[in-house]
């Protein structure tokens, strides 16, 4: 019997490798690998063009896609998690000294839907006590699902370059800035390991900021393609905890992976929903809370059952 072929687009890990390359195949799926950067992109085509059969895309732009009524279903192949203390910059001329001073000020961000911002906002309210109301969010971009309205504390800048609106004092702070050496422009927090530890101890929350979709009607018309897909994902996933666990590094990126894994444990990317019910949940409501979903969701409901 040939196999089923699929058009995919998904990052370039150490976890999905050998995906792309072929040493780890499916006896019943040939993946079309369709090379997308920056990753981010891949979200949008996805969203708007379905451009793809399956493809990678942030959980946020997904949960807000599903409710826009897009045709792509969740399978709970978790691509890459992070933590956001780290995340966070500000300028040192917007009279920002703490986390507090936050309130109030005008806070850059790429898009309002963008899963580091609904995690960063999020992890701010609930741990920092920042009344998210009170912060004038400013967009550098446009959202991934075109038809999403945003809160009324939303507004969109000219600029594209966060770095820029820092230094313009068009914002005050900016999540997702990234390292610069400007030195009017600093890190919130200057111990984010230690602080993304202690909330994940307290919490058992463990940020989850891709998945993997696939088209319904591929869905529709192979009721078995999400297990197999799970199935292919986790072995070439487990190759690469193997040999994270015996000290054999593929890359320098595989430095993201062993820094997490002193945080979570030696599995940093567990996919399937058994571990993450308590992720999803919290990432749920702080998606309904900030306005990005209208009501919440079961989770059950937005990712094929898959073991």
């Amino acid at each position: 019997m040939s196999k089923l072929q699929l058009t995919a687009s998904f990052g370039d890990y150490s976890h999905t490798r050998s995906l792309k390359n072929g040493t780890s195949v499916s006896p019943r799926i040939n993946f079309e690998n369709i090379n997308v950067t920056p990753v981010t992109s891949i979200f949008r085509r996805m969203v708007r063009e379905y451009e793809f059969d399956l493809s990678e895309m942030a959980l946020s732009t997904y949960l807000c896609a599903r409710s826009h009524g897009k045709n792509f279903s969740g399978i709970p192949i978790f691509l890459t998690r992070s933590f956001y203390h780290g995340g966070i910059s500000y300028s040192v001329n917007s009279g920002i000294e703490s986390v507090s001073d936050l309130n109030g000020k005008r806070i850059g961000v790429r898009g309002y839907t963008v899963t580091p911002g609904v995690w960063t906002r999020g992890m701010l309210q609930t741990v920092y006590g920042i009344d998210l109301t009170s912060v004038t969010w400013v967009l550098s971009g446009d959202e991934h699902v075109e038809e999403y309205e945003p809160p009324s504390n939303v507004v969109s800048s000219d600029n594209n370059n966060l770095i820029e609106m820092l230094r313009s004092r068009e914002i005050d702070a900016a999540i997702g800035v990234g390292p610069t050496d400007d030195p009017n422009i600093r890190p919130l927090f200057t111990n984010p390991h230690e602080l993304d530890r202690r909330w994940f101890e307290d919490t058992g929350i463990y940020p989850i900021s891709h998945m993997v979709v696939i088209r319904d009607e591929q869905l529709d018309r192979n009721p078995w393609i999400a297990q197999e897909l799970f199935n292919v994902f986790l072995e070439a996933k487990k190759e690469c905890v193997e040999r994270l666990k015996i000290g054999e590094h593929i890359n320098p990126e595989d430095e993201w992976l062993i820094n997490l894994s002193t945080i979570v444990g030696p599995d940093p990317i567990p996919y399937g929903l058994d571990s993450s019910f308590g992720t999803l949940n919290t990432f749920i409501d702080f998606n309904v809370e900030q306005g990005v979903i209208p009501e919440s969701v079961n989770v059950e409901d937005i990712f094929i059952p898959v073991h």
